[in-house]
């Protein structure tokens, strides 16, 4: 069976909780740092410039975006109730955000763009506080199509950005910046190895820059005339909400969910990574990161900005210097809040032509277009799966670029449905709920944890198991299974010394031959899972004096068991096979 790993990671150096030399957290934290410093600052200053915002609005937003980075990496390291994953979790400027964030200043300005960001924060928000509702609905399928269909709708800006205005020629020289920063970073991430692999966007761009800067195309007035120390200068945009509001907010909304699903998948890897003996994922945690990425899109949209969420190189960081201790994490968010009072350093980055951006964006929408495909495939892809992805990301392409009944879909809910990642999404969403509506009904059962309860849920299963079809030994091995899993629940509470009564939902649905029970129940501390996974480690150390009866008869009675602890809810899923099987 499997219910958790209890492998050993002893390549790890320092754990997450652990606390390395001063030295070595800061020298770390730099580097992490400028490992994300590109993706953060480009990002912004990609989108200010393809909408023909100001350059002193650009710089603006570049500082803005930096800074707020900065405050919300200190705060995923350090965990304040609800707030915050205690993990070395960096956070960077969110590229799902970038076609409708265009959008949005190119017809409403930067007043507009600050109202919808600052809505859209109410998504992590709801996502994280009620995380077990919400995870049936954001299936592997849809956030996987609309992320795959983000570079679809920002090839068009990519292509400005490379050649100029679609009217004008390349400047001399724009070819050979994009040839060769293409080039460096191509040839890195393929031939590099270890840590210089990580660095192949930075110097791909710089690369890229002196090249340009061979042919007369860097500003270097603009980095001279920049002070050396100073404080940012204020550009608030301020708020509006004019009539492209509402067509416009369904895009920013959808793009939420794609930058919350990303920092839930950045949440649990670090998660992996950071203990020398691996655990149950902690969705505790991961609703801090998602509470984070919140409050990162809150600052965002008061500052005007493009909203940030968490990126995913601490996890390739910590495995290749076997460090995962929070304190870099610290240290790297310090570095960022102390950056923006040095606009010598903004300016030399912002100086970049737009040939060098315009590379990285594309370099940017390949990497972004394949962890949209990972995403889908996540979990297998069978016939029903293949069917939604390929006809929602077709409905989104053909939609963004006008290939069926433009005018009709320009016209419809005031052009709505223009955005390949509206269209796309919603379709992903309508065929996936459709899915779900076709599956095998879930029969639940609502009651009490208590001893008491349990002639009534060996009832339920008999009902169950009869309506299945399921043979008489298969109906005996899950009300044993229910049996040990409430026992389980009664002794945690026990040990935990609340004597408070617990509701409990069991529900349970057929799986090939076999079935699933599925127990639902207020959240407590210990993790069954990995209690379950040291069972294994206790047997080779002789430690009868922690064993727990009822645990070792769940392990031996079902094939798998997943404990998933949120701050509300505990749910525990139990996959019991056909005898024999």
């Amino acid at each position: 069976m499997t219910s958790g790993n209890s492998e050993r990671n002893d390549r790890l150096r320092y754990q997450a909780d652990e606390h390395p030399p001063a030295a070595l957290s800061i020298g770390l934290g730099v580097q992490l740092a400028g490992l994300n410093l590109a993706a953060i600052m480009l990002i912004p200053t990609v989108v200010m410039r393809a909408a023909g915002q100001s350059e002193d609005y650009v710089a603006w937003a570049v500082t803005a975006s930096v800074a707020i980075c900065g405050i919300t990496t200190v705060l995923q390291a350090l965990r304040f109730g609800r707030i915050g994953a205690k993990y070395m979790i960096v956070m960077g400027s969110s590229g799902a955000f970038m076609p409708v964030c265009v959008a949005a200043l190119v017809q409403g300005g930067p007043a507009m763009l600050a109202t919808l960001v600052l809505v859209s924060c109410l998504v992590p928000f709801a996502l994280s506080w009620r995380l077990s509702l919400f995870q049936r609905i954001l299936t592997p399928a849809v956030s996987g199509t609309v992320v795959m269909l983000i570079p679809i709708t920002l090839l068009p800006i990519a292509g400005d950005m490379l050649t100029g205005l679609p009217d004008t020629s390349p400047p001399p020289g724009a070819v050979a910046s994009i040839v060769l920063t293409l080039a460096t970073i191509a040839g890195i991430a393929l031939a590099g190895r270890g840590a210089l692999r990580l660095w192949s966007p930075v110097i791909g761009v710089a690369v890229g820059t002196t090249t340009a800067a061979f042919f007369g195309l860097y500003d270097f007035g603009r980095v001279w005339e920049a002070a050396w120390v100073g404080l940012p200068k204020a550009g608030w945009p301020g708020f509006e909400i004019g009539p492209e509001f509402f067509t416009l907010l369904p895009g920013f909304l959808l793009a939420g969910v794609v930058a919350s699903i990303r920092t839930m998948a950045g949440a649990i890897a670090i998660q992996r990574i950071s203990w020398r003996r691996n655990r149950a994922t902690d969705f505790r945690a991961v609703q801090g990161a998602m509470t984070v990425d919140g409050l990162a899109t809150l600052f965002s949209g008061v500052t005007g900005t493009v909203p940030s969420t968490a990126y995913s190189v601490g996890v390739s960081m910590a495995e290749l210097t076997g460090v995962a201790a929070r304190a870099v994490g610290v240290a790297a968010g310090v570095f960022f809040i102390a950056l923006p009072f040095f606009p010598k350093v903004l300016a030399a980055i912002l100086a970049i032509p737009d040939p060098v951006f315009g590379t990285y964006l594309v370099i940017l929408l390949a990497t972004l277009f394949m962890v949209g495909v990972r995403m889908a495939l996540q979990g297998g892809l069978d016939y029903r799966k293949s069917f939604i992805i390929g006809i929602a990301f077709l409905v989104g392409v053909c939609c963004h670029y006008g290939l069926v009944f433009p005018r009709e879909i320009s016209e419809f809910a005031g052009g709505l449905f223009r955005n390949g990642m509206n269209s796309g999404g919603l379709t992903a969403i309508i065929l996936s709920a459709l899915v779900g509506a076709t599956r095998p009904r879930r029969r639940c059962l609502n009651t009490e944890l208590d001893p008491s309860a349990l002639p009534l849920i060996k009832g339920f299963l008999i009902k169950f198991g009869e309506a299945s079809g399921l043979a008489a030994e298969m109906i005996g091995s899950l009300q044993a299974v229910a049996q040990e899993a409430v026992l389980t629940f009664i002794r945690q509470d026990e040990t935990l010394g609340k004597q408070d009564r617990r509701g409990l939902i069991l529900s349970a649905s057929r799986e090939g031959g076999g079935a699933v029970l599925e127990f639902v129940v207020a959240a407590r501390d210990d993790n069954i899972e990995d209690r379950i996974a040291l069972l294994g480690e206790q047997q080779e150390e002789q430690a009868p004096e922690q064993d727990d009866p009822s645990l070792r008869l769940l392990r031996q009675l079902s094939s798998s068991v997943h404990h998933q602890q949120f701050h509300d809810t505990d749910i525990v899923t139990v996959r019991v096979g056909a005898p024999g099987g």
